[in-house]
């Protein structure tokens, strides 16, 4: 076994300082879907992730059920030297509702825009990226979310060149792009079940060495990656 994969199996990044309200009730979940196909000296490429996702369908029927808020979220993909990479943002820790969480340049959809149009309007809101370096992919599963009702569509796509990015709000605190190949790490991704059966939630984590992803995003990046290694 390689040193480095040894080391990431014995023992855990630090994380960061996001809020996690975990319940009094919960366990361990299972290991990450990637794991027997991750190896630590090989990046996947923005093709690579790209064709996973093709693989599972361009497109889902935009369904979104009664009384919940549509929303779209841009996953925005680019080549560096660790291999494909991943746009982020932390939300500032003076908002009310979910605050200091890493998540997706995204936000809930005005009438008449599709899911793509929210997902470049909202990147372009909030990070100020030009939606002409954007080449649309396809997309993840929809998800919906418990506490906001939020019904979220996940938009891939690769980024032309390398953007010159700043907050377009007071709600962004910080932006970051994150290679897959750290989220992909062992001792980076893993998952807890919430509550008490029949009603367990699986929750993921990835634990950088400054920031905690978990929640919705981190489940879309679980997603992604899973896709990306063709499990």
């Amino acid at each position: 076994m390689d040193p480095g994969e040894l080391n990431e199996q014995t023992r855990r990044r630090a994380g960061g300082a996001q809020i996690i309200p975990r319940p009094e009730i919960w366990a361990p979940g299972a290991e990450s879907p990637w794991r027997p196909l991750h190896d630590p000296a090989r990046t996947l490429s923005t093709d690579e992730v790209l064709a996973g996702v093709a693989r599972a369908g361009r497109t889902r029927p935009f369904d979104p059920p009664p009384g919940s808020r549509p929303s779209a979220v841009l996953i925005a993909l680019i080549d560096g030297d660790q291999g494909a990479e991943v746009l982020l943002t932390r939300r500032a820790w003076h908002l009310t509702n979910h605050k200091g969480e890493v998540s997706f340049p995204g936000g809930r959809m005005d009438p008449g825009e599709t899911p793509i149009e929210t997902a470049l309007r909202e990147a372009h809101e909030e990070v100020s990226l030009d939606p002409s370096l954007v080449e649309v992919g396809g997309e993840l599963d929809h998800l919906r979310t418990v506490v906001s009702a939020s019904y979220i569509v996940p938009v891939v796509a690769r980024l032309s060149d390398r953007p010159d990015l700043r907050a377009g709000t007071d709600e962004v605190e910080r932006i970051l792009f994150v290679p897959l190949a750290e989220l992909a790490r062992a001792d980076t991704h893993r998952e807890e079940h919430w509550g008490v059966a029949p009603d367990v939630w699986p929750i993921h984590f990835f634990e950088l060495d400054d920031e905690t992803i978990w929640g919705a995003t981190a489940r879309m990046l679980t997603q992604l990656l899973t896709l990306s290694y063709g499990v």
